[in-house]
């Protein structure tokens, strides 16, 4: 819990249906009279990662990465300020985890250092998150016209095993949301564990 609010996350790899969740999660809970709102991934609006995948200039470096690493971080904090309840389209451990896929790190590089620093900070952080949802489907990829998307194709296997190892190695426990469930299925089975955590929502 960060101050009087409530951390929620919904996590997995790339096309499981995180954001789809988030918002009608939070759709949800608006309707039972909670004050929340949703942390969008910072990814879309980065523009290090505009430069890569849209105008083609470089490659995923680590600037991209710690400005990824810090803008997920600053959302939540800026987002809880506000709100009782936030709901986090993934997890710190998330962003590092896709670091820790794209970015070269020999040992004794500043790149490992600083990917050693942010695996240090996201086990300092795991417990802020009250509950963490993972999304063990894997849907389709391909989305016409959506070069952000496009650029990982390749790795959403690889994402998803990377994901959850990140999330074992800084003691992230993630509750896995049962697979081939509707978007409506997944939000009650969601609201059912987060009353069975007892967590003060503000209703």
């Amino acid at each position: 819990m960060v101050r009087d609010c409530v951390v929620l996350a919904i996590e997995g790899t790339h096309a499981s249906g995180k954001t789809t969740v988030t918002h009608a999660l939070a759709a949800h809970f608006r309707e039972q009279g909670v004050h929340v709102t949703t942390v969008e991934e910072p990814a879309r609006g980065s523009p290090f990662i505009e430069d890569v995948v849209v105008h083609g200039k470089g490659q995923f470096d680590l600037v991209t990465e710690v400005d990824l690493f810090a803008a997920q971080l600053s959302a939540q904090l800026r987002a809880a300020r506000q709100h009782t309840m936030i709901i986090c389209d993934k997890t710190i451990a998330n962003v590092l985890a896709y670091a820790r896929l794209v970015l070269p790190a020999p040992p004794g590089s500043r790149e490992a250092a600083c990917l050693g620093a942010m695996e240090a900070f996201c086990r300092a952080w795991a417990g802020v998150y009250d509950g963490v949802f993972y999304c063990c489907d894997q849907f389709a990829q391909e989305q016409t016209g959506d070069p952000y998307r496009s650029k990982v194709l390749d790795l959403q296997p690889a994402a998803d095993r990377v994901v959850r190892q990140i999330c074992a190695t800084v003691g992230q426990r993630v509750i896995d949301i049962p697979p081939n469930m509707t978007t409506a299925g997944r939000v009650r089975w969601i609201a059912d564990q987060v009353t069975n955590l007892n967590l003060d929502t503000g209703v």
